[in-house]
């Protein structure tokens, strides 16, 4: 009897790292469920990309700042799971989705801040808790920061914050859900090209410049960088890695 196909679902996976993590996860023989907010075609090219690939792919529209469509959510996946393997729960949940905030804290707005909260903290801890009974025990989170919780640059102080409160968050996670040995981890970006914050790494030369001036390895980083940091945290060979914080950032402000 065959072993059963391991199922990731990773929210924001349409597009940039989200999808790149998808992709890299369905490369290691795992089935994945994505999320997109609003830009159903890119998830829908996604979700065939992984098929080509040999794996099973869905994909659902989900604004992660809403927590009051969670319960409806993870109801729409249960049944979907249940329908087509015999079981609601999935394996590894990555959380993944998020939006930029660029702007000064004397400029910062409650409602650009309370927006944020809702986006990296709020949706974040309460998606994973709506999940939590479907995680498979040996299962694992991968709570997706950024190289803004190490180091400060001017205008991310709020967006920085926000994935700092992630970053612990994850250590509570690893300790409350050990014995279910339920492994919590993050990845931390650095700077990346993608259309993430308006483009602004992968766009704008001179921000470019500032980024690959300022990293170990001479560039800023790409998609590709990270995926399969993802990927591999939902495997068996990151099984005795918990509670950890893992930057993939080409050594970004050593």
């Amino acid at each position: 009897m065959s072993a059963r196909t391991k199922i990731a679902l990773i929210t924001g996976g349409s597009r940039g790292l989200g999808k790149n993590s998808a992709i890299k996860t369905a490369q290691k023989g795992l089935d994945v469920i994505i999320t997109y907010r609003s830009n159903k075609e890119e998830a829908d090219a996604t979700v065939k990309e992984i098929q080509a690939l040999g794996q099973k792919a869905i994909a659902y529209q989900l604004d992660t700042r809403d927590t009051k469509s969670f319960d409806a959510f993870v109801k729409t996946v249960g049944d979907h799971l249940e329908e087509n393997t015999g079981s609601r729960n999935i394996d590894y949940l990555v959380n993944n989705a998020g939006t930029a905030l660029y702007a000064p804290i004397q400029d910062v707005t409650e409602e650009q801040l309370d927006d944020m909260v809702d986006i990296h903290f709020k949706g974040v801890f309460f998606l994973t808790q709506k999940f939590l009974p479907f995680i498979n025990n040996e299962g694992g989170i991968i709570n997706v920061s950024s190289g803004l919780a190490r180091f400060a640059l001017p205008g991310s102080s709020v967006y920085g914050s926000m994935k700092a409160a992630v970053d612990m968050l994850t250590k509570y996670q690893a300790k409350e859900l050990g014995a279910r040995r339920i492994k919590s981890n993050v990845v931390a970006p650095g700077a990346i090209e993608t259309d993430f914050g308006g483009g602004r790494t992968r766009d704008d030369e001179h921000v470019n410049a500032l980024v690959a001036g300022n990293t170990a390895l001479g560039r800023a980083g790409v998609p590709d960088d990270i995926g399969g940091v993802v990927a591999f945290l939902c495997t068996e060979d990151a099984r005795w890695i918990n509670g950890q914080r893992i930057e993939a950032s080409g050594g970004m402000f050593l």
